[in-house]
């Protein structure tokens, strides 16, 4: 969220940010309301400091035996009340209404994110690999032999609709071996911490990592109120949601192993074939918790975290950077890593970093205090998959694919099969 301070400080600049976003005079309605918020909040203080002469003078009229006077003044008193009353409730309205419109507004993005209008324009900043050249006409996922047997979408529709999958054998024995694989290797070389937490979450932390209010469609809420989440940066960064921690706990990182859950509202049409879209999937979540000064190297930190489980499983990929069109809601820069799928002849995304500055602290009112004392501030906080789990396990088995069907695996997930090296044509580890 923005701070309307800043806003009100220097509203040409807001407007040159909101610009890039392709919104144009925002600054404008924002103040407007700000003006007659502030007017309400004054008028409401004038009110109640005659209300307070006023009740001040009613003992001495009493004391005095004027009667007329009291009786005014005690009218006067009552009026007051009401005033003050009506005022501030016009100021809570007002203040509503302006927290949605700031709400609602995306993050301003940092100066070097490059101008464009779609993923075309994204600029390609790293390259690892060369995809390997294949004597046979690769095959997308889904179409293999060695996966035919574990990977099924017809009871996955039968059970619960379109956009689910059905996991069984040696294919879902690769898929969990892939996530214990990630985990490990940021718990134990990169310095973060596993963390387990619930998929279900109030409507709050929702609003706090910026899919409320404005992405509700994109999300699943159940009845009582909770929302599935999408990735567990919901819950990983909330983890300081309200708080105000000490300087010296920082940095904080995290990594979770969590299903995910998302609509896909509006995607109609989209990569439909297979299991790259999905309604319910999993993903290795890292989030960071960092003081403002430490958030560009920690960007620059947790893409290669990202990148480097891709090399260590020997997959292709790209990296590249979100142009202004292209880029999320709450990200001020977006590194995005695009792994190279043979069956598509292309390199499709399987992990977004983002550093989001106090976009996501000022929503969820979440400051340090610094170590040589003065007034706490905005953490700055940053998340990214380190992968996506089945879109990885889409990567390895068009990758790993053979002429004759099967699939060799990855040396690192190895260890992990039990030192099983590849998947049949007739779908076994062997």
């Amino acid at each position: 969220m923005h701070d309307i301070r800043l806003i009100r400080d220097n509203p040409d600049a807001f407007d040159a940010a909101m610009a890039r976003r392709g919104l144009s005079g925002v600054s404008g309605e924002l103040l407007s309301l700000d003006e007659t918020r502030r007017a309400a909040i004054l008028a409401a203080e004038t009110a109640q400091a005659e209300a307070n002469k006023a009740a001040k003078e009613v003992g001495a009229a009493k004391g005095r035996g004027d009667e007329a006077e009291f009786e005014r003044l005690r009218a006067l008193v009552g009026e007051k009340k009401s005033e003050i009353a009506r005022l501030n409730d016009e100021a809570k309205e007002l203040d509503a209404k302006l927290t949605d419109l700031l709400m609602g507004l995306p993050n301003s993005m940092y100066d070097d994110v490059p101008t464009g209008e779609d993923e075309d324009d994204n600029v390609e900043i790293n390259r690892w690999g060369t995809p390997r050249e294949m004597d046979f006409k690769p095959l997308e996922h889904y179409e293999l032999p060695a996966v035919q047997s574990g990977l099924d979408f017809e009871t996955a529709a039968k059970l619960s609709g379109s956009r689910f999958m059905v996991l069984s054998g040696a294919v879902a024995r690769t898929h969990r071996a892939l996530a214990q694989f990630m985990l490990d290797v940021h718990t134990e070389e990169n310095g973060l911490t596993e963390t387990w937490t619930p998929v279900l979450v109030k409507e709050e932390m929702m609003l706090g990592t910026g899919q409320l209010p404005k992405f509700g469609e994109d999300s699943y809420k159940t009845e009582d109120g909770w929302w599935l989440v999408p990735t567990a940066e919901v819950t990983l960064t909330n983890i300081v949601n309200g708080a105000t921690i000490s300087e010296d706990y920082l940095p904080r990182r995290y990594v979770a192993h969590t299903q995910c859950f998302r609509s896909e509202a509006g995607s109609a049409g989209r990569d439909t074939a297979g299991m790259l879209r999905q309604h319910q999937f999993e993903k290795v979540e890292m989030v960071s918790i960092t003081k403002p000064d430490e958030s560009e190297a920690e960007h620059q930190r947790m893409t290669r975290c990202a990148e480097d489980i891709l090399e260590r499983l020997g997959l292709p990929y790209r990296t590249v950077v979100l142009c202004t069109g292209d880029i999320g809601f709450g990200a001020k820069r977006t590194h995005d890593i695009e792994v190279w799928l043979p069956g598509q002849n292309t390199y499709r995304e399987i992990s977004s970093v983002s550093t989001c500055g106090d976009f996501q602290a000022r929503r969820m009112n979440a400051r340090f205090k610094p170590a040589e004392g003065g007034k706490p501030q905005f953490i700055h906080s940053l998340n990214g998959s380190g992968l996506a789990v089945g879109r990885a396990l889409i990567a390895i088995l068009e990758n790993g694919q053979q002429a004759d069907g099967s699939v060799d695996l990855p040396e690192a997930l190895h260890p992990y099969l039990r030192g099983k090296t590849r998947i049949t044509a007739d779908g076994q580890l062997a």
